[in-house]
């Protein structure tokens, strides 16, 4: 049995699905059939115009200097032997040749995927060998860890090399780049059909070995369509690329979305150094993981904090007044004239300065995603004029689920269905999916692809969730990461370790451990941002994240912190003992996907005797 979704309509009561909006003027490649016919229809559209830059047009390339630049490395490639249907392996960071080499790869019907730049030569060699790559295309600061893998991959013939010369066995782009001008693009963009296969998304791994996601065309260009109905975007827009390009929110947010509708793209080749890039570039639309605005948050508080006392009383009462007027509107109840009149003054004199300052004044939506957000958070960023909307998305749906719409959010939940996405859950909660976003299996996987779907074909995410009467979907966690207590007790550890996190800006991340113990404990990580700054200003002499975990005026503050975030959950779901780890936990190492999520089975395994010693 399923259980029925709200507000879905008679004879469909398990399905919910939102009507179509009237759509605004759509840019001549959204009708394409392939993303390589939507990237020459918008390449043709705005010849003259910046497609890709680096911060301070360092680097800057039309969309009709770049078309040509493809198709030289296309017919290079294409040299290469590189056909219809194989694959491409990009180890690049988020610099203007990944877009030029996805884009040439894309041009002859292959299909480019990504590698995480934190891999192992052993994680390389895995995720290359899986997806059958005879070329990998790489920098010269991967290239060490490349070549390495490159003895255990027998089948991988060319290496190139993006920048500077090239060793011995290796090709430099540069070399490529025109070394076949006679090859007919035109032609081999035609032979391209939408079931082609696109890209590979290979998961993070944090339960077994990374899976590869195969996306063809039309799972984007779907995903694309949705996106248009909810956001629209400007003849000028802008975005940011800063994450990992093997994670599909990159690719939709920054690449493929960017090449359907015009949009402008900035690299920024350093994730921490994204929020810099704000106020230059004051994208039209920004996503980012929680982490991210939680700095945010804990950055404005700070200089709050630094104000002379008259003026940060007076900020503190209009953050007071917006955030009244947020709760008001959420529960859909009246605001007073006169707080409206107080929260449009403080906006006039104090917000509207705040979004400008953080280049966040001319974003049409800003999302947050891939793990729960804490609901201060949330209000934080709507007091002050910045209505921050989360959204829920896997690779296997494209990062296409469900979305809060900016003409209605609601706090708390990651909204409705998406256009075209149908979400029912299943009789044990977890949220299913049917939709043309749908990938069709996973790379040389048959029965893992199986098990993904129900016999009526509907996709196993893996995560649970509950509808509210709106049908606005809240996910409750990961149905293999809940823990039950000893006690019998179903609990969700991201949304306790979300309350951990947003309780205090010492704390970068939090491990609830508690599955079949007798109470919740937790790993703790001091943020390395605001940990030595926070010790300077409390006379704290030690600056490392070593010696501050072993701090008791550092653990004081954090059990203060871990105090007011127990005082937020149920009596079960509080935290009564915790651990503060020594050192950083960085994306990509022992204990975080290079998405920064969790891998709660190694970080069990490792850091067994501190878990064990909370629970003698």
């Amino acid at each position: 049995m399923l259980e029925d979704c709200p507000g879905s309509g008679k004879g469909r009561s398990d399905i919910h699905s939102p009507a179509t909006q009237a759509k605004a003027a759509q840019p001549p490649a959204a009708a394409a059939a392939t993303l390589a016919e939507a990237f020459r229809l918008t390449a043709a559209e705005r010849a003259d115009e910046v497609a890709i830059r680096t911060k301070g047009d360092e680097f800057a390339i039309s969309w009709g200097e770049l078309r040509e630049r493809v198709d030289a490395l296309a017919g290079g490639l294409a040299g290469l032997g590189l056909a219809r249907g194989e694959t491409v392996a990009l180890m690049l960071s988020n610099r203007p040749e990944f877009h030029l080499c996805d884009l040439a790869a894309m041009m002859l019907g292959a299909a480019p995927f990504s590698i995480y730049t934190t891999y192992t030569p052993e994680q390389i060699a895995y995720i290359v060998g899986d997806a059958g790559a005879r070329i990998l295309i790489c920098e010269q600061q991967y290239l060490p860890r490349v070549l390495e893998a490159r003895e255990r991959l027998p089948e991988l013939e060319h290496v190139i090399v993006v920048d500077g010369d090239a060793p011995e066995r290796t090709i430099a782009l540069a070399d490529l780049e025109g070394s076949n001008p006679a090859f007919d693009v035109e032609a081999s963009i035609a032979r391209i059909q939408p079931r082609d296969l696109l890209t590979l998304i290979y998961t993070s791994g944090t339960t077994g070995p990374p899976k590869g996601v195969q996306l063809v065309h039309r799972n984007l260009l779907a995903a694309v369509e949705g996106l248009d109905e909810l956001i629209s975007f400007p003849r000028d827009g802008r975005v940011i690329s800063w994450l990992p390009a093997a994670h599909v929110a990159e690719r939709n947010a920054h690449h493929y979305l960017p090449i359907v509708f015009g949009l402008q793209i900035t690299c920024c080749d350093d994730p921490r150094q994204v929020l810099s890039y704000l106020p230059e570039v004051r994208p039209s639309w920004f996503f980012a993981v929680p982490r991210i605005w939680e700095k945010l948050k804990a950055g404005l508080e700070t200089m709050i904090a630094g104000q002379p006392l008259e003026q940060r009383e007076r900020t503190h009462a209009a953050l007071e007044a917006s955030l009244r007027k947020v709760r008001l509107e959420q529960r859909g109840e009246q605001v007073p004239d006169e707080l409206a009149r107080t929260v449009a003054e403080a906006d006039s004199e104090i917000f509207a300065g705040w979004r400008a300052m953080l280049g966040l004044d001319q974003v049409e939506a800003i999302n947050v995603g891939a793990a729960p957000t804490p609901v201060e958070v949330l209000e934080f960023f709507h007091a002050i004029g910045l209505p921050l909307a989360e959204l829920w998305g896997m690779s296997e749906t494209c990062g296409a689920g469900t979305v809060n719409p900016a003409a209605k959010i609601k706090i708390g939940t990651v909204g409705p269905p998406a256009p075209g996405v149908q979400v029912k859950l299943g009789d044990d909660g977890e949220v299913l999916v049917k939709s043309e976003v749908v990938t069709h299996g996973y790379r040389n996987l048959p029965d893992k692809t199986k098990e993904a779907f129900t016999d009526d074909g509907w996709f196993r995410t893996g995560d649970v969730g509950t509808f509210d009467k709106d049908g606005y979907l809240r996910i409750v966690d990961r149905k293999k990461e809940l823990i039950i207590s000893a006690a019998g007790k179903n609990m969700s550890p991201a949304n306790i370790e979300a309350a951990v996190k947003s309780a205090s800006p010492l704390i970068a991340q939090a491990c609830c451990i508690g599955d079949r113990r007798p109470y919740n404990t937790a790993l703790i990580v001091l943020d390395a941002d605001f940990a030595p700054a926070w010790a300077a200003q409390n006379g704290v002499a030690s600056s490392s994240l070593e010696q501050l975990a072993r701090d008791d005026r550092v653990r004081t503050a954090v059990q203060q912190g871990v105090d007011a975030a127990n005082a937020t959950l149920a009596r079960v779901e509080q935290i009564k003992k915790f651990t503060i780890v020594e050192g950083d936990w960085l994306p990509g190492g022992d204990e975080l996907t290079p998405t920064m999520k969790l891998k709660r089975r190694p970080i069990a395994e490792k850091y067994a005797a501190q878990i064990d010693a909370m629970y003698s």
